[in-house]
């Protein structure tokens, strides 16, 4: 069995997934795309006390390294194999969505760090994607969906416009939705963000920002672009702190549709901690 503890920013996920960790022998795999980078700690709200559990994929990667959700896929399922031949309980806990789907999926996803053709012209490209799939979609002119069309069929020995997407689970799952009222939910994201300044917030983004480092590991997270210019003198911290509340409530939102749209969820109200892990764990006992 697998456990997932998902919902929007700021609900409550880590101190949810540690407490069933405990009473459920378990360990957990981290499913947000920000938090597997080393030095990116207060914007992204990393677990700083985990309280004995063992915590897979956080801290695995530099900030100038690439990290796809082919590599999450690849990496998040040998921990699950990993957590069950050790009879413990694997629980995965994040809000980046698709990378819960490509673990317990069965999804195929493109490894985007093979051979970008840099010796083929375009023409040349998509005359090669036409001789291996004839029905291709994708457009004459678009190289980066042209490469990626062809290095799916060069993995997976099939056309990328045969390619499907399931709804089949590898795994017997339990999703746990984490919610709360909309505005209670966003006092505690913009009470959350003060409380990142409290804890180091501007130092954190402002070494960053003299590191001139710009990958998608510093430009995805909210909360340290959105400092830059504070730093540049262009804005003042009032207004850069507004607009980092502004986008990660904007993001809670954005969580709450994708989440439902993609996934058979049982959503906890989260308003009083200890009742509701006591609901999820009736839940949890009920359907396993």
């Amino acid at each position: 069995m697998v456990i997932v503890i998902t919902g929007p920013t700021g609900v409550g996920k880590t101190k949810m997934s540690i407490e069933l960790a405990k009473k459920l022998d378990g360990e957990i795999i981290n499913a947000d795309s920000t938090i597997v980078y080393k030095g990116l700690d207060i914007a992204t709200a990393k677990v700083t006390d985990m309280e004995g559990i063992i915590h897979h994929l956080i801290d695995i990667k530099e900030i100038t390294e690439n990290y796809t959700v082919y590599d999450f896929q690849r990496d998040s399922r040998a921990c699950i194999e990993d957590i069950k031949n050790r009879k413990k309980t694997p629980i995965i806990v994040g809000g980046t969505g698709l990378y819960i789907k490509a673990a317990l999926y069965d999804y195929k996803f493109l490894n985007d760090n093979t051979d970008n053709y840099d010796n083929l012209s375009t023409e040349e490209l998509y005359k090669k994607l036409k001789e291996i799939d004839p029905d291709t979609q994708v457009h004459m002119n678009n190289r980066k969906r042209i490469v990626r069309a062809i290095n799916y069929y060069e993995q997976n020995k099939e056309p990328y416009s045969l390619k499907e997407k399931t709804n089949k689970l590898l795994y017997d799952t339990i999703f746990i939705g984490l919610t709360t009222d909309r505005d209670i939910l966003y006092e505690r994201i913009n009470s959350r963000v003060d409380e990142m300044v409290n804890l180091g917030l501007i130092e954190e983004a402002k070494k960053i920002y003299d590191s001139n480092i710009r990958t998608k590991a510093i430009t995805t997270p909210i909360g340290y672009k959105e400092l830059f210019t504070y730093f540049e003198g262009e804005s003042s911290l009032e207004e850069c702190l507004a607009l980092i509340k502004k986008r990660s409530r904007n993001y809670a939102k954005r969580q709450y549709t994708w989440f439902n749209n993609q996934m058979d969820i049982k959503w906890f109200n989260v308003n009083d901690f200890d009742v509701t892990l006591n609901e999820v764990l009736d839940y949890i006992k009920r359907n396993n």
